[in-house]
């Protein structure tokens, strides 16, 4: 395989599943499409505003061998594709797991689970706002959530929380070779003097928080698009 490709076919990959399954009769997925669209390309804006600013400042960037190339502005087009193909997966998990698992067996803790993330990531964000990465890691996900708990109070945040569980194994497979395993190089290079130093493999522990900050932000919209 050329591998100018390869983050390219990582995008289409993670899509392929849950787009041939989104027409699953017993739970149509694409009959939500009118309030997925809005739930991905909203917070996509915030994020690629976010991902345009670190990689102009050197925080992130991306290694041409595994890109065809095809930039706008800072960003490859693979970096763009990823905050649409990576959502629509992550929110048809969350809506087929609603189906296949009847009983929300987090919701008596989902209040626990929010408070005690809201602490760590606050104190941890505050104490290592030198390190751009993590502080704004940190303290966005700690005020989303406080945001939630106090304000929207939510009633899916156990489902989220068994998503984002379920959602970890592909999250291992796609970012671990986004940033290294398996392959020579990485795809995506992280400047270590804004981040914790710590890696899950070769994935910086801030991109797991990262990830769930933009999930969390992709099904509060669809959730609040459906309720109303």
């Amino acid at each position: 395989m050329n591998p100018h490709y390869l983050y390219l076919l990582l995008n289409l990959l993670s899509l392929a599943f849950p787009l041939l399954f989104s027409f699953y009769r017993p739970a149509p997925f694409y009959r939500q499409w009118k309030y997925l669209w809005p739930a991905i390309l909203i917070p996509a804006i915030l994020f690629l505003a976010w991902d345009e600013a670190f990689t102009q400042a050197g925080i992130w960037g991306f290694n041409p061998q595994y890109l065809t190339g095809i930039m706008v502005g800072s960003l490859p087009l693979e970096e763009i594709l990823f905050f649409i193909c990576i959502p629509y997966a992550c929110v048809f998990t969350y809506f087929a797991l609603g189906h296949l698992v009847e009983r929300d067996h987090l919701f008596p803790h989902q209040e626990l689970i929010s408070s005690a993330l809201i602490i760590a990531m606050l104190v941890l964000g505050m104490y290592h706002l030198e390190k751009l990465y993590t502080g704004t890691t940190f303290v966005g996900l700690g005020l989303f959530l406080a945001f939630q708990l106090l304000k929207l109070r939510p009633r899916y945040m156990g489902r989220f929380y068994l998503a984002f569980a379920v959602i970890l194994i592909p999250f291992f497979l796609v970012n671990g070779v986004l940033t290294g395993s398996f392959i020579d190089g990485e795809v995506v290079w992280y400047n270590n003097a804004h981040n914790l130093g710590i890696r899950m493999g070769t994935i910086p522990l801030e991109d797991l928080f990262y990830g769930m900050l933009m999930i969390l932000m992709n099904v509060s919209i669809f959730e609040w698009l459906r309720q109303r």
